[in-house]
């Protein structure tokens, strides 16, 4: 089993000066003690956005890899602890043309040449989710490149999801579960069987050990997903991670999104009530002595049932 990697303290906001002036107006009206943790972004619209413009879609997708250094040095400004966003799924990679895709691959090495500086700047770490060993291998070389260049950093951490696919990031944790508990039944010379049958499968596998083997083990769940171009689902993105996020959706379009509308989507999240299947802060004891008792309730339902509702069917 891995064990799970405590959230890192982070110090009090320095850089507030670097906001822009409608950026740091929105940023005083925040609680700096409920930012979130993490936020998840799944960036759509870069096609759309071209198209309104006439323009083609590569064209949509360099002007929201502009939107990604805005939003990001947005972000470390405020200090968010984390930030990922959906740059290329799984679904993408199987079924754009191949030719967007091998735009999209050189679009991902650009970026990453053209801005370790500023991350290193802003004190931003690079990091990656997905099936990233499908990539090709010079993207895969220039990944790792980032990653080394910006591993001291102890400021923002960005995650890019690559060729990342929510139910397959599932599936490999389910697997690698089974291969761990396959080499411990080698080496204490046992079966499977036996080894599951000695300690227990509810030992063995409980949600914590899923949660351990996913690709974002390292990473708190998000407390926030943003949806940009209006779309209202979720794209196989973070499934097992946003159980309990809350979610925001803008209709701008990704190459359209500023660091203000990151400001003013956490502005939303910190007026909704997190209830993790809870009553909620603002339920209180005298709210529920009000309630009425169950057996109550269930009378009172079943005297307002018309004979025919309570046959049996």
């Amino acid at each position: 089993m891995r064990a799970h990697t405590s959230r890192p303290v982070f110090e009090p906001c320095s850089r507030l000066h670097e906001l822009s002036a409608e950026e740091a107006a929105i940023y005083r009206q925040l609680d700096p003690a409920k930012i979130p943790q993490h936020v998840a972004i799944i960036m759509d619209g870069n096609g759309r956005w071209a198209g309104k413009r006439a323009l083609k879609r590569f064209l949509g997708h360099q002007q929201g890899a502009e939107s990604v250094h805005f939003v990001m040095e947005t972000a470390s400004r405020i200090n968010l602890p984390f930030i990922t966003l959906y740059a290329f799924s799984l679904e993408n990679n199987l079924r754009r043309p191949k030719s967007e895709v091998n735009f999209l691959m050189k679009l991902l090495r650009s970026y990453l040449v053209g801005n370790v500086q500023r991350m290193n700047d802003n004190n931003v770490r690079m990091t990656y989710i997905g099936r990233i060993h499908e990539l090709p291998s010079e993207v895969q070389e220039t990944m790792q490149w980032a990653t080394e260049s910006t591993a001291r950093n102890t400021g923002t951490t960005l995650t890019l999801a690559l060729n990342y696919g929510s139910r397959s990031e599932i599936v490999d944790a389910a697997r690698s579960i089974l291969s761990d508990l396959i080499a411990e039944a080698h080496q204490r010379g046992c079966s499977l069987e036996d080894l599951l049958q000695v300690d227990g499968i509810e030992a063995r596998l409980d949600e914590h050990h899923i949660t351990d083997a996913l690709y974002t083990r390292l990473t708190p769940d998000p407390d926030l997903v943003i949806r940009t171009s209006g779309e209202q689902r979720i794209s196989n993105f973070l499934l097992w991670q946003i159980a309990y996020s809350e979610i925001f959706i803008t209709d701008r379009l990704w190459p359209d999104f500023r660091g203000i509308h990151l400001l003013e989507a956490i502005q939303n999240y910190q007026h909704r009530e997190r209830r993790f299947g809870g009553l909620g802060e603002s339920f209180t004891d005298e709210d529920l002595d009000a309630l009425e008792p169950a057996t109550e309730v269930a009378e009172e339902i079943v005297t307002k049932l018309t004979p025919k509702q309570l046959a049996p069917r």
